[in-house]
């Protein structure tokens, strides 16, 4: 279920139509390669041969996805707040992402680590929330439009991979 929570996530600030095209592109008939390197979703995907614009060779594409990494001091003051939560420490201890884990994240304030102010920033968030959560989203296709149906195949891969390891939200 992270997985569909993350695509609800990217529902509430993406074009929900765009998105739902490129559910047919997260299959591994399409994505030919898939990678998670040092927070960086690497894909390369088939597209189609379609003579009216030209292409007579299928395409293959290559997206990628990075989301915006936490910054240091944040990324202590969310770790303060998972520590601070017995019930947390011992189900992520168990290999298990707790289903309130992004409450911890909601209460911890930008720039909550040491050496901070009080701030009265948003608190960070485990999952996008808008389009600055994402610090990259490209494809070589010649759509004009972000999220193309390539892009959105690899956002539909990953959500599958996130229902298997939803740890990854953590690297990514």
């Amino acid at each position: 279920w992270w997985g569909s929570r993350f695509l609800d996530a990217l529902e509430g600030f993406t074009d929900s139509s765009r998105l739902q095209r490129g559910r047919g592109y997260s299959s591994d008939n399409r994505i030919l390669d898939f990678a998670i390197t040092n927070g960086m979703v690497t894909a390369t995907v088939r597209g189609n041969v379609n003579p009216y614009f030209g292409v007579y060779k299928e395409p293959k594409y290559k997206s990628r996805i990075q989301m915006t990494p936490l910054a240091t001091d944040d990324w202590a003051g969310v770790i303060a707040r998972i520590g601070s939560r017995a019930g947390l420490v011992a189900r992520l201890l168990m290999n298990e992402m707790p289903d309130d884990i992004e409450s911890a994240f909601a209460s911890a304030r930008k720039g909550s680590g040491k050496g901070a102010g009080t701030s009265s920033a948003k608190g960070q968030a485990l999952l996008p929330r808008n389009r600055q959560d994402f610090k990259l989203t490209d494809c070589s296709c010649p759509d004009y439009a972000n999220p193309c149906k390539h892009i959105a195949g690899v956002y539909y891969r990953l959500a599958r991979q996130l229902d298997h390891d939803p740890s990854l939200l953590f690297e990514l």
